[in-house]
């Protein structure tokens, strides 16, 4: 079993930024990739950034490109998302996730491969 506990949301006004933090306990992860992804009021959970065991490969949904910088310390067991720029549309829970197969990267955008997921952290962005 692995648990995980975001932290770092909040109330931002557009431009603004926050890092996001992910902490993970019991199973290791050191072998798993793992992912951010986000759902807004009224709609369906989304792909956010997703990073690979090793830090040796990233993605990022289009949308988030350029602003948002996923990280992890498999040390310390922490996942990080940095987000700059925020735009009001950024508004959502934030997800953390692993997924339960080792060294897995392919459909690294589909929540259906992530076995253990947080409780979130609320990111809101006003205009």
């Amino acid at each position: 079993q692995v648990q995980l506990v975001e932290s770092g949301g909040g109330l931002v006004q557009a431009g603004g930024s926050l890092r996001l933090s992910c902490a993970a306990s019991g199973r290791t992860i050191i072998n798993n990739s793992m992912g951010w992804f986000r759902q807004a009021p009224g709609k369906e959970r989304e792909f956010v950034a997703a990073i690979a065991w090793d830090s040796g490969r990233t993605a990022y949904a289009d949308s988030v490109k350029g602003r948002f910088t996923i990280s992890r310390d498999n040390s310390k067991s922490m996942m990080y998302l940095q987000v700059n720029s925020l735009k009001p549309e950024d508004t959502a829970v934030y997800y953390c996730s692993v997924r339960w197969a080792d060294w897995a990267w392919t459909k690294y955008d589909d929540p259906g491969q992530y076995h253990y997921w947080g409780q979130g952290t609320q990111v809101t962005v006003s205009s």
